[in-house]
């Protein structure tokens, strides 16, 4: 089908974003407007504007069925190679995706160092192991943080997280969490219930108290970064978010049911779908979850009946929706979990945790499409080429979204940290 023819912090659980909006204790702010902002339009927003989406698999997909198969190596599995319309075969059960390859590239040697699922999640979205002594932001957070300066009239979230958490925002703070809404862009609790004069009243009433309690003890403004600044900072764009007409960004239910149906009408087709909506309003950076690839029994079955179709409908309609938009110039696309899965096919015909060989998607924003970069040997179990690791593929999506790779964050115990990890471009990836 030819999509083109149709036409806080904000990290904050819904649960906690509530009791916020609840009442007058819970309303913070300075100089806000509280009629109907006017959201200007979507050409508007989105010109010149970089945003990225990652489409997160959950549980550690096994990359060596997707993108890097082994036909008759033992370790190679029952799915076959089919061409694409880039330089690479992939599965056989992602035959839409095939027809898009031209726009996206795989890059097959990922080797990196954490199969464990919470570390190397942490790992592969912060580019750094774990430490008890700091919290790394999140490339969503960080991205956000970037990018946030080409949208001053966005009001919505720079950072959604669509059908699941997402990695927080560590030192940055919480003014760059991911806002999490369900895939089909419902935000529970978020309905005025009282009109724009009261609300006025409440939030110039606890603008007051608040005022006085600062001076009083603080003698002056809250310090930048401090509770009470980031507080306020949160439910500005709290009320910001709940008067904007910019909220209809989340609205999928109003896009024609041939869209919907060519995405795909589960969780992972809705969520791609309103990614490409958020992008084309203007928010920076959108991750959507699809989980479900922790497949250490039956995995063939798993994948070629439940997994390898869902995705397949809704990656495909999501990169072929942002071409014939113009977005996918703007935008770049990655897709990765946390690691790869063993070479080997276990005795319960599954396949294990495997961090040392395996595969990553990326594609738009500046990255070259149609290219499979990296190798590994005849059955999977080693890199051959140069190995690429977590700030390594980071690196390059920011170089492609005109990130400078030159800045440095300093973290809350003051240790410099720069931008991806210090991680080198992968110089094929770049056009």
């Amino acid at each position: 089908m030819n999509l083109s023819s149709f036409s806080t912090p904000f990290g904050m659980t819904r649960r906690h974003f509530a009791q916020h909006l609840a009442g007058s204790a819970a309303m913070a702010s300075t100089s806000l407007s509280f009629g109907a902002a006017i959201a200007a339009s979507a050409d508007e927003l989105r010109k010149n504007h970089k945003s990225a989406i990652l489409l997160w698999m959950g549980g550690g997909p096994s990359t060596i069925d997707l993108w890097d198969l082994k036909p008759g190596a033992p370790t190679g599995g029952p799915f076959r190679p089919i061409s694409t319309t880039g330089d690479m075969q992939i599965s056989e059960h992602l035959p839409m995706v095939a027809e898009q390859m031209k726009h996206l590239s795989i890059v097959r040697s990922m080797s990196t160092r954490e199969a464990d699922h919470n570390r190397g999640r942490y790992y592969m979205q912060t580019g750094y192991v774990p430490n008890a002594n700091i919290e790394h932001p999140g490339y969503g957070s960080v991205i956000a943080h970037e990018l946030f300066d080409q949208r001053p009239d966005l009001q919505i979230p720079p950072f959604v997280h669509i059908g699941g958490g997402g990695t927080g925002p560590g030192f940055l703070g919480m003014a760059w969490a991911p806002f999490a809404v369900s895939s089909n862009g419902q935000i529970r609790d978020l309905a005025m219930k009282i009109d724009d004069r009261r609300l006025a009243q409440r939030v110039a009433a606890l603008d007051l108290i608040e005022g006085g309690f600062i001076k009083q003890t603080r003698g002056g403004e809250a310090a930048a970064g401090s509770p009470a600044s980031e507080h306020q900072k949160v439910l500005a764009k709290t009320l910001a978010l709940m008067t904007s007409d910019q909220m209809e960004a989340f609205k999928v239910d109003k896009e024609p049911k041939e869209v919907k149906e060519r995405y795909g009408e589960r969780g992972f087709g809705q969520g791609c779908l309103l990614a490409r909506r958020l992008v084309e309003a203007g928010v920076p950076f959108v991750e959507v979850d699809l989980g479900g690839w922790d497949n250490h029994n039956d995995i063939f079955n798993t994948l070629s009946d439940r997994k390898l179709p869902e995705l397949d409908r809704a990656m495909s309609a999501l990169v072929e929706d942002l071409a014939q938009r113009e977005l996918l110039k703007d935008t770049a696309i990655i897709w990765m979990g946390e690691f790869g899965r063993t070479p080997r096919i276990n005795q319960t015909s599954g396949r294990d945790h495997w961090a040392r060989s395996w595969s990553v998607v990326v594609g738009g924003a500046g990255i070259r499409g149609g290219l499979a970069v990296g190798q590994t040997n005849s059955d999977g179990t080693e890199v051959e080429s140069e190995p690429y690791s977590s700030e390594d593929l980071m690196a390059t999506v920011c170089k492609g979204l005109g990130i400078s790779l030159d800045k440095t964050y300093t973290s809350k115990n003051g240790r410099p940290m720069k931008i991806a990890g210090g991680g080198k471009v992968i110089q094929e990836l770049l056009a």
